[in-house]
């Protein structure tokens, strides 16, 4: 089956939005269908900034990486990495480091599906078909299992995915099931979008995706900083994501509603 030329994996409906492509398609990129589009229109019809959140947020991922890699992290794993979109992990990190080993995980066929196109022939980077919100089939994959083999810090990439998880999931535990799993010395990076700078956009943002294979549960800062339990935050701590790190002459033009921070095990 394809669509505009372009095969779409087995088992997806292009009828059902998706948050990978949703975010995709806020992106610019081109790896989405009607109904992720149609859900997208609704997103920026409410929150006219909506493009320069998902912006600021692969600003934040940009950063973390860079930020690690200077740390000496040559090890990654991206939970919930979405569709392939320019300044993916392997590309920053191996762009510093041509050894980093990059492991992505994502339960979306079409995410999965392009992910092995792009990765095919890089021998340091691989992708994983799972749900993140199960972390023991995430951390027994093959392709972790040999991430983790190894006895030196990860990078840990939760990067925009925990806002689709409802509480009683119970994201914390999630959180602290994979920081439990990483060597002494690994760093993780985590955003988070929130409703605490425009309650009203965010609430129509909400009911915008509530019919999509992955509606959104927008936290308060309190409960964004302790998914950071057990970690030493890197400085300045969780804060908006334009003052994680930020580059100069930024900070004006970028929205507040995400959270972002860099934690280290210790």
């Amino acid at each position: 089956m394809s669509v505009a030329g372009e095969r779409v994996p087995e088992g997806v409906d292009i009828r059902v939005p998706s948050a990978a492509r949703v975010y995709d398609w806020l992106l610019g990129g081109s790896h989405n269908f009607d109904a992720d589009r149609a859900v997208g229109e609704k997103v920026m019809a409410v929150l006219p900034s909506g493009r320069q959140v998902a912006a600021s947020n692969r600003a934040f991922l940009r950063r973390a990486v860079q930020y690690m890699v200077g740390q000496g992290i040559t090890r990654f794993l991206d939970l919930g990495s979405g569709i392939p979109a320019v300044g993916n992990v392997h590309e920053i990190a191996q762009g510093m480091d041509p050894g980093c080993q990059v492991v992505y995980v994502d339960y979306d066929k079409v995410a999965v599906a392009h992910s092995r196109l792009i990765l095919d022939g890089n021998p340091n980077a691989a992708v994983v078909e799972e749900d993140l919100c199960e972390p023991q089939a995430v951390l027994n994959s093959a392709a972790v299992r040999a991430l983790l083999d190894v006895d030196e810090p990860i990078g840990l990439l939760m990067v925009a995915v925990f806002h689709f998880i409802p509480d009683s999931l119970r994201p914390a535990e999630i959180v602290a099931h994979y920081r439990e799993a990483l060597p002494a010395g690994s760093l993780v990076a985590l955003s988070h979008l929130t409703a605490d700078h425009a309650p009203r956009e965010m609430a129509a943002v909400t009911e915008a995706m509530k019919n999509s294979r992955d509606p959104m549960y927008f936290r308060p800062y309190a409960d964004v900083a302790a998914l950071f339990d057990g970690l030493e935050l890197v400085e300045p701590g969780v804060v908006s994501a334009p003052l994680w790190h930020p580059e100069p002459g930024l900070r004006d033009i970028e929205p507040d509603d995400v959270y972002a921070g860099v934690g280290r095990k210790v």
